[in-house]
């Protein structure tokens, strides 16, 4: 519990506008001490040796941000989909399915989807299906 509440903190930290801009000081400084440090390899080692670092713990703290998100987002259309009469119960168990499975059941919604289009500027009301572009 502790780890997560920790890494809600740092990513919402590392995504603000103010630590994207003290990283591009940092690297301006970085760069500006080129010549003193007379662009030598442990000048270089410095800039490598930070931003290798810093990408290998984003990874994970990315990664754990992602699957948070998600099962917020499964829980929330899960809960749509129990509350909701007409929607397959079915659907709430998506998650045991294989990859083939999972295909034959997005193939099958698009096959259902075929010829609805919805009207943007009526904000989702449905319009007549789509003319085909080839006949004349």
């Amino acid at each position: 519990m502790k780890f997560a509440k920790i890494s809600q903190k740092l990513a919402l930290w590392a995504g603000s506008p103010s630590t994207f801009m003290g990283a591009l000081i940092l690297i301006a400084i970085w760069g500006m001490s080129g010549p003193v440090f007379q662009f030598n390899d442990t000048w270089q080692l410095v800039i490598n040796t930070s931003t290798t670092i810093i990408t290998f713990l984003m990874v994970f703290l990315i990664q754990n941000t992602q699957n948070r998100d998600t099962d917020i987002l499964h829980l929330k259309i899960d809960e749509l989909l129990r509350v909701t009469k007409e929607a397959q119960n079915a659907m709430l168990g998506l998650e045991a399915l294989d990859l083939k499975q999972l295909e034959a059941l997005r193939k099958h919604y698009r096959t259902m989807g075929e010829g609805e289009v919805f009207n943007l500027e009526g904000l989702g009301e449905k319009s007549k299906p789509k003319q085909d572009l080839n006949e004349c």
